[in-house]
């Protein structure tokens, strides 16, 4: 699924129904992460957001394959998180954010992982939401995801991220200005 180059964030017919289809076997292949969820229902949610459908194509696009994993009922908007087993393969070798970018001297890589989630209409994985999107699976057993790091941890220069190894899940942390061929980071989207 290639994205139209456009400055609106809409996908055309086309896209919209070859995202909804794998959206819709994916959520119906995953059900444990979602129980209790109606497709027609998270269907017609999406149909009635064209950005947040872009942005779940620029999830899916960049190898997250996003899913369902809950529905906030205080603000009725269904929780979408990149699902890929392993951190997602277009979102590797990324700094945690301009900051840390700008600090490197040298071997700048392209982005930021804060840089293409905003562009990507997506925020970072809390740690909370990391830990509890772990309940739903085995994810990042080989690789590692940077998720959204607390101001007083940033301030001193550092950044955190998570994995899964010997059977639990880690936090842990870098300078924000590392990157790593097997880290990138996963997103979240409300719609």
């Amino acid at each position: 699924m290639k994205n139209i180059a456009s400055n609106k964030k809409e996908l055309s017919p086309k896209q919209r129904e070859e995202l909804l289809k794998a959206l819709k076997a994916r959520f119906e292949k995953n059900l444990n992460r979602h129980k209790g969820l109606e497709w027609a229902k998270v269907r017609a949610k999406l149909e009635a957001n064209a950005e947040k459908l872009w942005s779940l194509n620029e999830m899916e696009r960049t190898g997250g394959e996003p899913d369902v994993v809950c529905h906030d009922k205080k603000t009725d908007e269904y929780i979408f998180f990149d699902c890929s087993a392993e951190t997602p393969k277009d979102h590797v070798s990324v700094c945690y954010d301009r900051e840390g970018w700008k600090s490197r001297k040298e071997h700048r890589p392209k982005t930021t992982a804060i840089d293409m989630a905003t562009a990507m209409g997506i925020e970072l994985l809390t740690e909370e939401e990391y830990f509890a999107l772990q309940k739903l699976g085995e994810f990042d057993t080989k690789t590692s995801s940077w998720v959204k790091t607390p101001a007083d941890i940033r301030k001193l220069g550092g950044a955190l991220y998570c994995d899964r190894r010997y059977g639990r899940v880690f936090v842990g942390h870098n300078g924000a200005q590392s990157y790593y061929a097997a880290r990138a980071f996963r997103g979240s989207l409300r719609v």
